[in-house]
């Protein structure tokens, strides 16, 4: 985003014109947002070439390969059609692997491993078409050292029983015969080889855990020739203790970070010994819904460096094996992802509330920056941006949780100082997961139009430690939605909210609390749920295997907590439902399936509440589609102004709206 000094204080003396929250025309319209909306993961290096994964909205979603060659030269991996992108938990991550310029991926459509060349033409298939339509799925691509094998996850999905998860290497000369590295859990990830070549590990859980709630870590011999293990140990780990991102350092130590000491902290196994690297109040990691993210990378010498966290962000962190922080480079991003080590340069995915995320080179030596991708090539002044404030504020059982708030900030328009503005609620998924402070144009979609937003971290999200993560146990539908109102109740208290113009929103599990919140309490006056749960015992029922045992935790065993699932299902209550609603959601959804938008949209016809049913054809699970992506937000708007009062600056063109006459 441009910002010139020069034009911000012109802006700022110019005259404003007066219009009512809501009917402010913003500069950033919905095309506007799918214009500027590629979702960048992954970064890989490879010799002096850098490697990222491009999800671009403009071609239905698709994930592309991209080569930076050292002298600047773009390529393009992967060809269309095809899409590297990968299925396994449905979440999918680590879709590829490079070396030597020659890229093995994932293909979305099939689901089979293909190699292309380094200059991106032909694609060869690796791996033989299943028996199942893509019902054998690969994740987690790493290539061993010897470049003889693709170290993956295999999920083998079967007919008539859950899928299979195992640690396998695949041949890269194509011959298909895949061996089996681990076996017998239900869950793997992070097979990594050592630099020696000689070993390998990998992290394993089972049913009902998630891998943020217990996981194993495993090393083994490595015999690559033949593509076997042997002499498997157990190093750490457990049902309660959490394990992310295990990595070998070039002088062999194997490093990892664990929660073991109530924050995810880096730790290191060495001569036989598990020993914390740094040991503070600080999650150097995060939930690993997908495979392959990387938040801390090593130099030369085995040091380690480190993405700034709570407390630090904004910076990298240089930190020996025996936890020594030698030195710290100030970064301008407040959010960094995919910490990449290229000589004595860091690569990195970095965003800050100002600044769209896009992949730097940064020089450790010299602090020069260079932005290689931007995932927004839009021009838009700060002056159109509301700059977020972080905070926290009191609520249920004595509990706490935070947030960002956003006020409506557009340079153009301001009110007539008479009214307060209307306020949205942004409920994030997971629930294991956590919102950020970093520029998101859908979250500046609403505050230059007029709507003060909150961005809120309930109980239960990541980054506050352990503590603050398990206290959603058991009380998911209750805590997440109690944070919600809480929110609202703080911001109306200060007078930056209008108590009767309260809307609230989220996707996945945020449209679950969206719709908790609309049935069990009368406190907003309307909401949008994304692909959100109605009817959890449905949910358990119809959801894929990552899953399936989930709400173990978050809501209790099934059937022994049976009771408890009717309780905090909506769709039991919908006596109690008063409120309008939209419903949007993804005709190929996986995960939170469209019959959870059909019975809700069934209650709500026979209950004769106004609401708006939108289906997406061809949308999995998060739109990533240009031409749906700005039809729900376009929707979304339409709707809010028909049960708020306001008209939308926008020409917009409208959705259905069922029992209308009820506004």
């Amino acid at each position: 985003m441009k910002s010139p000094i020069d034009k911000r204080t012109t802006a700022l003396m110019s005259s404003k014109q007066i219009s009512p929250y809501g009917s402010w025309e913003s500069p950033i319209s919905a095309d506007l947002i799918t214009q500027g909306g590629l979702r960048l993961s992954e970064v890989r290096i490879a010799g002096n070439d850098v490697y990222w994964l491009e999800g671009r909205p403009e071609e239905a979603g698709r994930y592309v390969i991209v080569k930076r060659s050292a002298n600047g030269t773009i390529t393009e991996m992967n060809p269309a059609p095809s899409n590297a992108r990968n299925a396994v938990h449905e979440y999918g991550g680590g879709a590829y692997a490079v070396r030597n310029g020659v890229v093995y991926f994932s293909n979305w459509d099939d689901q089979r491993i293909y190699r292309a060349s380094s200059n991106g033409g032909e694609l060869t298939a690796i791996t033989r078409a299943p028996a199942i339509e893509r019902g054998e799925r690969f994740a987690d691509l790493r290539l061993t050292n010897d470049l003889g094998w693709i170290m993956a996850v295999r999920e083998t999905h079967h007919e008539d029983r859950e899928a299979d998860n195992e640690i396998v290497v695949v041949p890269t000369n194509g011959s298909g015969e895949i061996q089996v590295l681990a076996t017998g859990h239900d869950f793997y990830s992070s097979p990594r080889q050592n630099i020696a070549g000689d070993k390998i590990c990998w992290l394993s859980w089972d049913h009902p855990n998630m891998p943020w709630d217990g996981c194993e870590l495993w090393v083994a011999d490595f015999d690559s020739a033949n593509g076997f293990v042997s002499s498997e140990h157990l190093v750490t780990g457990g049902t309660d203790t959490s394990i992310l991102q295990p990595e070998w350092a070039p002088d062999g130590t194997l490093v990892f970070i664990t929660d073991e000491s109530g924050w995810w902290n880096l730790t290191k196994w060495s001569d036989g010994n598990v020993v914390p690297v740094l040991t503070e109040e600080i999650d150097h990691g995060g939930p690993a819904w997908m495979f392959g993210f990387s938040t801390y990378s090593f130099l030369e010498d085995s040091a380690i460096l480190l993405k700034g966290a709570k407390g630090v962000e904004g910076r990298l962190r240089m930190v020996t094996l025996n936890g020594r922080e030698v030195a710290e480079t100030a970064v301008p991003h407040s959010s960094i992802a995919e910490v990449n080590v290229i000589g004595s340069d860091v690569v990195y995915i970095g965003a800050s509330p100002t600044t769209a995320a896009e992949i730097v080179r940064t020089s450790l030596n010299s602090r020069v920056t260079i932005i290689l991708k931007s995932s927004s090539d839009i021009e838009l002044d700060d002056v159109y941006l509301s700059i977020p404030e972080a905070i926290t504020f009191p609520s249920t059982d004595n509990g706490e949780a935070h947030a960002f708030y956003y006020p409506p900030t557009n340079h153009d328009f301001e009110s007539d100082g008479l009214e307060t503005p209307p306020l949205l609620v942004i409920s994030h998924g997971g629930p294991t997961s956590a919102t950020s402070s970093s520029l998101a144009l859908p979250v500046q979609f609403w505050t230059s139009r007029g709507f003060a937003v909150v961005d809120v971290n309930y109980r239960g999200s990541t980054g506050h430690g352990r503590v603050f993560r398990d206290a959603l146990k058991g009380k998911w539908g209750v805590y997440d939605t109690d944070d919600c109102i809480a929110a609202a109740d703080y911001l109306v208290s200060r007078g930056q909210a209008d108590t009767n113009r309260l809307a609230i929103k989220g996707g996945s599990a945020g449209g679950y609390t969206t719709i908790n919140a609309l049935t069990f309490h009368n406190r907003f006056a309307v909401g949008a749920t994304y692909y959100g749960i109605a009817d959890l015992s449905v949910f358990i029922g119809d959801t894929h295997k990552y899953e399936s045992r989930y709400l173990d935790s978050l809501i209790g065993p099934y059937p022994e907590s049976k009771q408890l699932y009717y309780d905090r299902s909506a769709i039991n209550f919908t006596d109690q439902l008063s409120c309008p609603m939209i419903i949007l959601q993804g005709l190929e959804d996986k995960i939170v399936p469209p019959s959870q938008a059909e019975i809700m949209a069934g209650a709500l016809r026979d209950k004769s509440i106004p609401f708006s049913l939108m289906m997406f054809e061809g949308e999995q699970h998060g739109f990533r589609q240009s031409k749906n992506i700005k039809a729900s937000l376009e929707g979304e708007l339409y709707f809010y102004g028909k049960v708020m009062g306001f008209t939308p600056a926008d020409d917009l063109p409208g959705v259905k709206i069922e029992n209308e006459s009820a506004l």
